[in-house]
This record gives structure tokens, C-alpha cells and sequence, in this order.
């Protein structure tokens, strides 16, 4: 069987002639101890999510390939509870449809803005987020996040005649008007470039590369997995062949339940490895090929 190594760098040579990612396990939770509490298998059998027949899943249904939303209903896809006809498809999707099996429960998305997410997690809102997120130290101490189901990195991109175009150094980027998405590591890893205009973020993805085709920025940051599927759509528009690379940018995606749900990350973790790395591989492929443009 292929290692988690091998099908990241298979997507990613697929995708861009890019390897060398790899999957970063997280840290499940350690076990509990002590009479009142009880072993953590115990801990894990009794506990569940939300009502334990239906799982609310937390996303912004605007993030494709992770996560899209669609009118039609279909086999790969799941309702959103709070947008009337609306279904939500995508990478994360899939996986929270074979979390949802593996607990027995019938998944719903709740579509909200990415930066909210952890807040309705925390209200009890959503059950579980699953929305192309990565652990951060400030996620970290407001939820509990299971092992990563796949791990993505960052590239810029801009338009072929730009003057950055063949750029290759940060140093060669200075003066460039270069825009992220707002809550995320693609607005964050900005910082770390010198001498740029680091411009508000937008909401969005698609308001991220619309932004850029309007002419409003130089240079936008872009999902590494997905940057194939935009030069499909638009032919002019390249991703920079960077000698420079962004610090801690590799993102892990993800799942995360409230701290006081920790428990029963054990369940998660073990459902997300039985998802094979040919799985993996396979799911992600027909998001790529699914996604809207």
C-alpha cells in the first residue's frame, strides 16, 4: 500500500509537477484516567455529537474543491440545513459523509463564513467542521481537531503578462499588490514577504480570484491542490515558479468538535485512517474533476 507520502505527491505531481508533501498526523487526545472518568475507550463509546442521529456539519460551502454548493441533489452530496434547495459537495464533504457513517449518523452542512466556524462550534450550532481547516494555536485552544485528511500547501498566482510573472525571490515580488483570503493561512503567510502591499482580504475564494481577474491585485495566494483546476479555467494565468518559500505553510486538513467533545476524537481518528491512501487519492481526483469553475 501506498504510503500517505506517496498519494500526496501523486496529487500533487499530477496537479502541478509539485511533490514532496506529506501528511502531518495530529495529536488525538491523551487518554483519561482516574475512577470518576473512566478509560478513554469508555470515554469514546459513550460519547457522541450533537443529538447522535444527525450531524451537523460546519463549512462555508464556497471553498471548492474542499467544499461547494450545488442545486441538485446527488450521490456525492449532502443538504444544507440552512440554505432552502441547497446541497453542499466537496472533498471535505465526502470524508464528513464517511465520518457521519462511521458514527451512525446522517450528515447535514450548516453553510457559514469561515471565520465563524469555531464559534458556532462552540455555541453548539454545528457538531463538527469540516471546511479545508487547519490547526493554528488559537484553534487549538478553542476546539479539539482530529488527524489531518489531507495535507495542502500555499502558491501565488497571477495574471501570464504580469510584470511578476517570472518572479522567483520575494525580493522580486516588492511593490506587489498581493491578496489572500481573510481567517486563513493564505491571508496570514502574506506577512512574511517584504516590501509588498499586503491588501484586506477577501471573504472568499472566489472573491479572492475574482479580485485578481478585475485587475484589483497583482498576485493572490492559492491552494496548491486546487491551483490546477483555476489555469484549466483561466488560461492567463500562471502560478509563480518560487525559489522562496513560505514558512509553516503546509495545511493540514482537519475535522474539529468543541473541547467539551474531545472524547470521542478516538472514534474520529480511527474512522479518518480507514480511509485509504487509493481512497484518498480517488475522492480527491473526482472533486477536482466535479468542481464548479
Amino acid at each position: 500500500m501506498r504510503s500517505r507520502r506517496d498519494f500526496l505527491k501523486l496529487s500533487g505531481m499530477a496537479a502541478l509537477g509539485m511533490g514532496g508533501m506529506m501528511f502531518l498526523a495530529g495529536c488525538g487526545p491523551a487518554p483519561q484516567g482516574g475512577d470518576e472518568s473512566g478509560s478513554a475507550a469508555d470515554a469514546a463509546t459513550t460519547a457522541q455529537l450533537g443529538d447522535g442521529k444527525t450531524l451537523r456539519v460546519g463549512m462555508e460551502a464556497a471553498y471548492a474543491p474542499y467544499n461547494w454548493q450545488v442545486s441538485e441533489e446527488s450521490e456525492y452530496t449532502i443538504p444544507i440545513e440552512n440554505v432552502s434547495g441547497a446541497f453542499a459537495d466537496g472533498y471535505d464533504v465526502q470524508v464528513a459523509k464517511i465520518i457521519a457513517e462511521g458514527l451512525g449518523m446522517e450528515p447535514v452542512a450548516v453553510k457559514l463564513e469561515f471565520g465563524s466556524l469555531i464559534d458556532a462550534l462552540n455555541s453548539g450550532q454545528i457538531d463538527i467542521v469540516c471546511a479545508g481547516m487547519s490547526i493554528t494555536p488559537e484553534r487549538a485552544d478553542a476546539a479539539a481537531f482530529s488527524d489531518s485528511y489531507v495535507d495542502d500547501d500555499i502558491v501565488m498566482i497571477c495574471k501570464n503578462d504580469s510584470a511578476y510573472a517570472g518572479a522567483t525571490t520575494f525580493d522580486e515580488l516588492a511593490g506587489a499588490s498581493i491578496l489572500g483570503q481573510a481567517a486563513t493561512m493564505y491571508d496570514d503567510v502574506i506577512e512574511q514577504i517584504p516590501d509588498v502591499n499586503h491588501m484586506t482580504p477577501a471573504e472568499t475564494q472566489p472573491m479572492v480570484v475574482e479580485n485578481l481577474m478585475n485587475g484589483t491585485c497583482d498576485i493572490i495566494t492559492y491552494s496548491m491542490l486546487s491551483a490546477p483546476k483555476l489555469l484549466e479555467v483561466y488560461h492567463d494565468l500562471v502560478v509563480l515558479d518560487m525559489e522562496d518559500s513560505f514558512e509553516d505553510s503546509l495545511m493540514p486538513d482537519n475535522a474539529a468538535v468543541a473541547n467539551e467533545n474531545k472524547a470521542i476524537l478516538d472514534q474520529v481518528n480511527e474512522i479518518i485512517d480507514g480511509i485509504d491512501d487509493e481512497q484518498r487519492q480517488d475522492m480527491w481526483s473526482a472533486c477536482m474533476d466535479r468542481q464548479p469553475a
